[in-house]
């Protein structure tokens, strides 16, 4: 076994000569082997080790004793031995936390404060690799998730990943090690617990070898991991810029998306699959999401964006349509004309530029020219249902422009939005006789114009 560990400490680079070590000692089968390991290996890797028990005050007097073997069996070795207390249940109610988790928070704290200049070695095995990806999975992951505890992740090490809990307690055994049993790990009261002991053995009903299958499945999905997480560097630093990543619809939609969760992720800001899987749907379609308050992930088909845009109450704009120039926006004008079918030569009827052509005869009533209002509905030529105006919008409409969007009324209803065309209505056909032309213009002083009356 010892052999085992050795070309997985050098697979990983895990350790150099000259390198201090501190074990994570709780006293278990794990830790315990985890120490005697690697002070059993410290001449031939040239490393120093210590031993760091955090006692969790959990439970009472059997914690204690806990401790105390720990510092025997580290005196009697001649092992540099570390104690920190710390108060669990206390710091669990106080946060909110689960008692497990603020167990996890507290020892990793205790690790960061004693390791200064040092490697912290934990005592994961495949078990726990196992026990982990099973949880993650139960929960919902994707591919990182299924590879379970990192071999090496910053200061911290996990020299026995690929060693099973059987070989543990072979190699303790063989070697007259003796070992304390937390109690708490024998009861079902923890989610991890409950997969421990009910649900792998389960799974090894179907596998007797499962948690060997398992360290080379895990190994597997690890380096396809890694390879995407290399090419994800890649187009990460060539399209980030300024909170955004310019031309990430190039990319395959795996690429993209650890690309936004890891601009996400360097704005402190959180993700989800499902939020992931928004933000990959508008990249190549256009449109916005919102990510949190104010925040939004913005595409234009090519790049996204992430912007903070201010939510406005949008002052409600409203003139008579005039034939000539008419204005509810400051230098943009939506230019009015009555076209007959004779001056129409040559002249393309395209409902998506920014030249717009309707039916006048088909019209009723007064004209107005207004700017977006909530709840609006229009039923656009060529389509077979009336659809809200928001949701064209969504689909449609970059949001540099939706602000100043103008709509045409007539005395029944919507006829115009500009950028989503007219209403099948007002629609011109063969039978069209005069043409209303409408011209969106930007950079327009304001004209004397005349009323349109029908």
């Amino acid at each position: 076994m010892l052999e085992k560990i050795l070309n997985f400490i050098e697979k990983n680079k895990m350790l150099s000569r000259g390198d201090s070590v501190i074990c994570g000692f709780s006293g278990g089968a794990d830790s315990t082997v985890l120490l005697h390991v690697m002070t059993a290996l410290s001449g031939k890797l040239g490393i120093t080790v210590k031993a760091l028990h955090v006692n969790h005050c959990i439970r009472g007097k059997e914690s204690d004793d806990d401790e105390e073997f720990c510092r025997d069996f580290c005196e009697n070795r001649r092992i540099p031995f570390i104690a920190v207390r710390c108060n669990v249940p206390e710091y669990a109610q106080a946060c909110g936390l689960s008692e497990e988790e603020a167990a996890r928070e507290l020892r990793y704290r205790a690790f960061a404060e004693h390791s200064a200049g040092m490697l912290v070695a934990t005592a994961h095995n495949a078990d726990d690799n196992l026990e982990t990806a099973v949880h993650n999975l139960i929960r919902g992951t994707a591919l990182k998730g299924l590879t379970g505890i990192p071999p090496k992740r910053k200061n911290i090490i996990r020299p026995l990943l690929t060693v099973s809990r059987r070989e543990i307690e072979k190699y303790a055994a063989e070697n007259n090690l003796s070992y304390v049993t937390d109690s708490t790990n024998l009861s079902d009261d923890y989610t991890r617990n409950k997969i421990r002991h009910r649900l792998i053995p389960l799974m090894r009903e179907l596998n007797g070898s499962l948690t060997e299958k398992s360290v080379s499945s895990m190994d597997a999905l690890r380096e396809e991991n890694s390879f995407i997480e290399a090419e994800a560097e890649k187009a990460y630093m060539r399209c980030f810029s300024d909170n955004s990543l310019i031309d990430i619809a190039d990319y395959p939609p795996v690429i993209r998306k650890r690309c936004a969760a890891r601009l996400l992720s360097e704005n402190s800001l959180p993700y989800s699959y499902d939020r992931l899987e928004m933000t990959d749907s508008i990249i190549a379609e256009k449109g916005k999401i919102n990510i949190s308050k104010n925040l939004y992930f913005v595409s234009d088909g090519r790049s996204l964006f992430l912007k903070r845009i201010e939510k406005t109450s949008q002052t409600e704009r409203s003139v008579p349509l005039k034939i000539g120039d008419n204005f509810i926006f400051g230098g943009i004008s939506v230019k009015a004309e009555i076209v007959g079918v004779s001056d129409m030569s040559g002249q393309n009827v395209d409902i998506n530029s920014a030249v717009y052509y309707l039916d006048f005869d088909k019209l009723s009533g007064k004209l107005t020219l207004r700017n977006r209002r909530y709840g609006d509905k229009i039923r656009i030529a060529g389509k077979n249902c009336t659809s809200s105006v928001k949701k064209l919008i969504n689909e449609k409409v970059g949001t540099e422009y939706r602000s100043t969007l103008h709509f045409i009324d007539d005395s029944e209803g919507t006829v115009f939005a500009e950028r989503l065309g007219v209403a099948e209505r007002a629609a011109p056909d063969e039978r069209t006789v005069r043409f209303l032309k409408i011209t969106v213009e930007k950079n327009r002083d304001e004209p004397e114009s005349q009323t349109v009356t029908l």
